[in-house]
């Protein structure tokens, strides 16, 4: 959901390749960059050979696919400084933490190449003259879906954002979500395993592979239920991995959609008695909260510099939150 990567660069080794390693491969072939630059790249996860990250001392072989993979796009224009709120939650010259509102895209690309929280940072950090929006070596670390609220880390310093980077490789940051999601469960929490990939029949949609396959990326994502509301439930979601749409394509698959998640099919009334009154609540429901009802409530890791742990906790959206109080409401009544 928060970390696909964008090919930047491919070239395929000669038949004739001797081993040579992936850095000093790369320098060869790339303009306008450095050995170090690469190593950092390859440090973050962003050198991939025949579909898979390597490290910088990775020797490369005859016919191996080498690729530059960063989180960002490739599109010909540059950021250009917006001046569009944000809620800083944290900021100090390394790093910021942004609790980002939902409907706002993180990223220029896809037919936004305007008003996103990238053009945000460029304005945000504008008399900054270390920070160039336009440097891929900055920015933002991870994602969120445009229609999801909730905490994102950005690095100011190429430092930071390597650092950062391999801590969000490693999964050894910490981030949970909170959901509300169709229908109940039988147990209190659980585990959903299966690779995430696109789905071949609507590239929009992500769907769920088995584990085993050779389809997708691996994805792990571990749930807990917070409040039952007999119809919907609201539920805890800890990520082990940070596909695409992980939690949204996990929770179709467990047969869960999140309320109002219209690419998923959960913006149609799955469950409860079909009465006018329960009808009309629904869709009233739809009205308070306009997207998928998804949160990203708490965000954790190292500090780059420091060493520090950190971590940080958002309160829900309004609308979130209003959609939350409603199916109180009603669960009082009942």
């Amino acid at each position: 959901m928060d970390s696909e990567l964008y090919e930047h660069f491919r070239i395929v080794a000669d038949k004739g390749q001797g081993l040579l390693r992936v850095d000093k491969f790369l320098l060869e072939h790339l303009q306008d960059t450095s050995r170090n630059r690469i190593q950092r790249a390859a440090e973050a996860g962003f050198i991939h050979v025949n579909g898979q990250s390597v490290k910088s001392n990775y020797k490369v072989r005859s016919q191996d696919i080498v690729t530059l993979m960063l989180d960002r796009p490739r599109h010909e224009t540059t950021i250009e400084a917006e001046d569009i709120e944000l809620d800083v939650v944290y900021e100090d010259k390394q790093l910021m933490v942004i609790n980002k509102p939902a409907g706002l895209v993180v990223h220029p690309g896809c037919g936004n190449f305007t008003g996103t929280l990238v053009n945000a940072l460029a304005w945000h950090l504008k008399d900054d003259a270390t920070f160039d929006a336009n440097d891929p070596e900055v920015g933002l670390v991870h994602r969120i879906d445009k229609d999801t609220s909730g905490l994102l880390v950005i690095a100011k310093t190429p430092e930071a954002k390597t650092k950062l980077g391999v801590q969000f490789f490693n999964k050894t940051t910490s981030r949970l979500y909170n959901a509300l999601v169709w229908g109940d469960f039988n147990e209190n929490e659980g585990r959903i395993e299966g690779n995430i990939g696109r789905d071949p029949k609507d590239r929009l949609k992500m769907t769920v592979f088995p584990p085993d396959s050779d389809e997708g990326k691996s994805a792990v994502t571990h749930w807990r239920v917070l409040r039952r509301y007999n119809f919907v439930t609201l539920v805890e979601c800890r990520l082990e991995t940070g596909r695409t749409h992980q939690i949204r394509a996990h929770m179709k698959h467990i047969g869960h959609p999140l309320f109002n998640d219209a690419r998923y099919g959960g913006d149609q009334i799955l469950r409860g008695i079909r009465d006018g009154n329960y009808l009309q609540f629904v869709r009233h429901c739809f009205e308070i909260c306009p997207r998928q009802a998804l949160h990203a409530k708490t965000l954790g890791f190292t500090h780059p510099t420091t060493g520090e742990a950190m971590n940080f906790d958002s309160p829900w959206a309004a609308d979130f939150a209003g959609l939350i109080e409603a199916w109180e409401d009603l669960a009082q009544q009942q």
